[in-house]
């Protein structure tokens, strides 16, 4: 029964992933149709390994044109600076494999560990795996011309793709305006209904959208106004309704069950106005409640739909900026295990097809540096989507080659093929981070399996071989990252629930009337709630060498759902909380020594703060 529950609940949630919200669609087609240009350009112009060039499309790609542009020149940039770097390496390895072998660690290694350890993130392991697989192909190059050949494939494998997708983004990208404004839509439509259920507290919509990343936003608004995408008026505006936005949300989640229905009613009505407004494409009107609001939340969320309505925003308090290198960049050894262990299966995979000479199934390298993330729990259920989704993708591949290819004469045939084939692995991409990685392996088993050669071709033994190569590739990352300091999924809760607390910290310090204003720290310490949440979903996927006691367990997911609670009730408090501003910088000092001290709770009006850092210390530290 049991079991059958189970099964039950995961086909209920696969449904759920699976289903179309808004802008799904659009950045799906998208994806599908950059990379069917791509792939006929690698055709046409006799360019290798078109597969590696697609996958950096649907890896990169994301519904915001300007982001796309910005990530595509970077990479473009970045590409060309490391190329000219590694001309001497190039020469210096080219006549000896042991060498070229060590060098193709060098550069594995150094790009994982900055991608690990900086704001770089996955561009890095990008950039590694672009070159370290360019490396593995110099002793083709012809004698004497090394470096052009070295230089010619990292154009074929990066900055082709990457020049297309500015073309692409330039011509059919989506507006960042747009897009922002239909998060204001969703999120004003989440806000009334939450309030008119009558538990906004309990509404599952709207605390997904307040955990979703709303520095993201921020910064979406910040490009419309550098770029001047829309007059400097209304630039300020957009940003301001990204913050308004979220200041009535969490104002609607924080509200009690027992408001007055007139109370509630009249709120629902003033976000309705509101949201009909945006729908007609017009400035929402000003709206004030009809008297006085009872409480501090209610207050602030008339003050949110005045903001909305282009009333004074008043002060604001930005979050501290993030160095471009992790504060334990070199402190913290897991960033250098992990680049290690990347590395490890890359050259495992290249030393097992090089030495049988078995070059078909290459793709066991390139698989190692998709594969591999951070923790065992990440890495092994990454694994079970990618198995999962180089099955569909190789059974899509394999009719393609059955059925479909024998009939195409043309490269526009083949074009249409690879749009039908991504757009199945580019709408489960599209989807929700439990899902999206299995989509990405679906569309590039697919690649790998019918972009062979330079047209529309029928080998199922090259297929065999890539399919074979993908599962090398992820059966020698499961056994590395398993077994060779495997990273708990509890150490990465851990670090996430230190940065919440430093930001409760720094939210509970500033002085009452200026609280509201800090928005963006109340919205990256929520954030980082919900991370904690989806972090320790992963915890049933890692061995039980690896996995923390149940009652760990149980008492990190409730210290993720205390700091939401914590950051609704220091935000809207109109107290001064110095007090506990001290408690929860004590609670960041010992969060990592796991040592617990004195709960010192208070009496009076401030109780319930203290009780709640008490359940909090209990659940971090015991």
């Amino acid at each position: 029964m049991a079991e059958a529950l189970v099964r039950q609940s995961l086909v209920a949630q696969a449904l759920e992933d699976l289903a179309p919200f808004p802008g799904r669609a659009a950045l799906t087609w998208r994806i599908a149709l950059l990379c069917s240009i791509v792939a006929a350009t690698a055709m046409l112009y006799q360019i290798p390994e078109a597969a590696i060039s697609c996958y950096l499309i649907i890896f990169l790609m994301k519904p915001d044109a300007v982001q796309n542009i910005g990530t595509a020149i970077g990479l473009i940039v970045l590409v060309v600076i490391v190329v000219a770097c590694m001309v001497p390496l190039i020469n210096a390895t080219v006549e000896s494999p042991l060498l070229r072998m060590l060098a193709i660690a060098l550069v594995s290694f150094v790009f994982l560990f900055l991608g690990a350890a900086s704001q770089l993130g996955e561009i890095g392991g990008v950039i590694g795996l672009i070159f370290a697989f360019l490396l593995t192909l110099v002793n083709m190059a012809p004698l004497g011309d090394v470096v052009t050949f070295g230089l010619r494939y990292a154009a074929y494998l990066a900055i082709m793709p990457m020049a297309l997708m500015v073309v692409f983004n330039l011509v059919l990208g989506l507006s960042p305006v747009s897009l922002l404004r239909e998060t204001l839509r969703i999120r004003l439509a989440a806000s009334a209904e939450a309030l008119a259920s009558g538990a906004p507290g309990d509404d599952e919509h709207l605390a997904e959208l307040l955990r979703a990343d709303n520095t993201a936003l921020e910064k979406q608004a910040g490009f419309v106004k550098v770029l001047s995408l829309v007059n400097r008026t209304a630039a300020g505006q957009i940003a301001c309704d990204v913050r308004a936005s979220y200041r009535l949300m969490l104002a609607i989640s924080a509200l009690p069950r027992d408001i007055a229905t007139q109370r509630r009613d009249a709120l629902v009505e003033g976000i309705n106005r509101s949201l009909a407004a945006l729908d007609a494409g017009e400035m929402p009107p000003r709206v004030e409640a009809s008297e006085a609001p009872a409480s501090p939340v209610e207050a602030e969320a008339w003050k949110a739909l005045d903001m909305l309505a282009g009333g004074p925003e008043g002060e604001i308090i930005a979050a501290p900026k993030q160095a471009f290198f992790a504060a334990d960049a070199l402190s913290n050894p897991d960033y250098q295990r992990f680049a290690l262990k990347t590395t490890a299966a890359a050259m495992i995979c290249y030393v097992i097809y090089a030495g049988i000479n078995w070059q078909g199934i290459h793709t066991a390298m390139i698989t190692c540096y998709v594969a591999a993330l951070g923790t065992t729990g990440e890495t092994v259920h990454k694994l079970g989507l990618r198995i999962l989704g180089c099955l569909i993708g190789a059974v899509l591949g394999v009719a393609a080659i059955l059925f479909v290819i024998p009939q195409m004469e043309s490269i526009g045939a083949l074009m249409v093929l690879i749009f039908a084939g991504v757009l199945v692995g580019a709408w489960v991409s599209t989807g929700p981070e439990r899902i999206s990685y299995g989509g990405v392996q679906i569309a590039l088993a697919f690649l790998l399996t019918v972009l062979q050669g330079f047209g529309p071709s029928t080998d199922l033994a090259a297929a065999w071989d890539r399919i074979v190569g993908i599962l090398l590739g992820n059966l020698v990352v499961y056994l590395i990252f398993t077994r060779i300091w495997p990273v708990p999924v509890e150490s990465a809760v851990r670090r996430r629930i230190k940065t919440a607390i430093a930001g409760l910290a720094r939210l509970a310090a500033l002085a009452p009337e200026r609280r509201t204003a800090a928005v963006a720290d109340a919205a990256l310490i929520m954030n980082e709630a919900g991370q904690i949440e989806e972090s320790m979903e992963l915890a049933p996927f890692e061995p039980r060498s690896v996995r923390a006691a149940p009652a760990i367990e149980a008492s990190l997911i409730a210290a993720g759902d205390e700091i939401a609670d914590l950051v609704r009730e220091i935000y809207f408090s109109r107290d001064a909380l110095s007090d506990i501003a001290d408690r929860l910088n004590v609670l960041v000092a010992r969060t990592d020594g796991g040592a617990a001290g004195d709960a010192g709770g208070d009496a009076g009006e401030l109780a319930l703060l203290h009780r709640r850092i008490d359940r909090l210390q209990n659940a971090v530290i015991g």
